[in-house]
């Protein structure tokens, strides 16, 4: 009994501290993607090619996939997206070296095959908005979202750089904390925020895109499997009526 006593004890300190912890974090905002529009994935498509795969990997997803999804040929595949010399049938492998960019970054940079499943596109729609400037980390910048990313902020022409205003907070057991309540322009970017946002979001639609490529046919198929079922069911009640029927006489 005093052992499970003991468990029980762990597991409800291990839930209020990670409900602390998400009281604590840092805000996200909603990404409002929209996985049907074509013409928001070929932009991601785009901006992905140009400004992540770089350094980041999508090892699951073949060129190929993408063309025949997104309605890209051969020849627009090559220009927007092939840049390792890579054949449109291989999967979409970087060509930078794992000991390079450890050295760089300190890790190597993780695949984002599967990272909107595994992370949520709200988090990366707030993520990729959050970088500001920190002259104390090696790249010269922060995140609200991911505090002392190795990641430097690559979007940073687009956005231009951030200032975060911090505020003092007091937890549960007296103790000071200083949190981000704001981030703000202070140096302008290329594009205004609003069209910095809508990039984001097809970079993100991208993303969510590549961690289930099918997830859109599979569920126009459901739809049709619903429908089916539904007449199917209809057609068994009133048959089932045409049977009791007889039986009733019978009785």
């Amino acid at each position: 009994m005093k052992r499970l006593l003991i468990i029980f004890s762990l597991l409800f300190a291990g839930i209020a501290s990670t409900s602390y912890a998400a009281v604590k974090s840092y805000p996200l905002d909603k990404a409002n993607i929209d996985p049907t529009d074509g013409e928001s994935l070929r932009r991601g498509a785009t901006l992905f090619a140009n400004y992540c795969f770089n350094c980041h990997s999508v090892s699951l997803m073949r060129y190929s996939r993408i063309g025949r999804d997104l309605d890209y040929d051969e020849a627009q595949l090559e220009s927007l997206l092939v840049f390792t010399g890579a054949k449109i049938g291989d999967l979409m492998e970087n060509a930078m070296k794992k000991e390079d960019a450890k050295r760089w970054f300190g890790v190597v940079p993780p695949d984002l095959s599967v990272v909107s499943r595994s992370r949520g596109v709200d988090w990366l729609y707030t993520y990729l908005r959050s970088f500001y400037k920190d002259p104390s980390r090696p790249w010269g910048v922060n995140n609200a979202v991911f505090k002392d990313v190795a990641m430097p902020h690559v979007l940073w022409e687009l956005q231009g750089l951030q200032h975060a205003q911090f505020e003092k907070v007091t937890d549960d057991e007296g103790v000071e904390q200083q949190v981000i309540s704001k981030l703000i322009i202070a140096e302008p970017g290329e594009i205004s925020s609003e069209q910095f946002d809508n990039s984001v979001r097809d970079i993100v639609n991208f993303l969510h895109y590549m961690g289930e490529p099918t997830k859109q046919k599979r569920l126009q198929l459901g739809g049709w499997v619903i429908l089916y079922l539904a007449i199917f069911f209809v057609v068994v009640l009133l048959l089932k009526k045409e049977y009791w029927k007889d039986v009733k006489k019978t009785d």
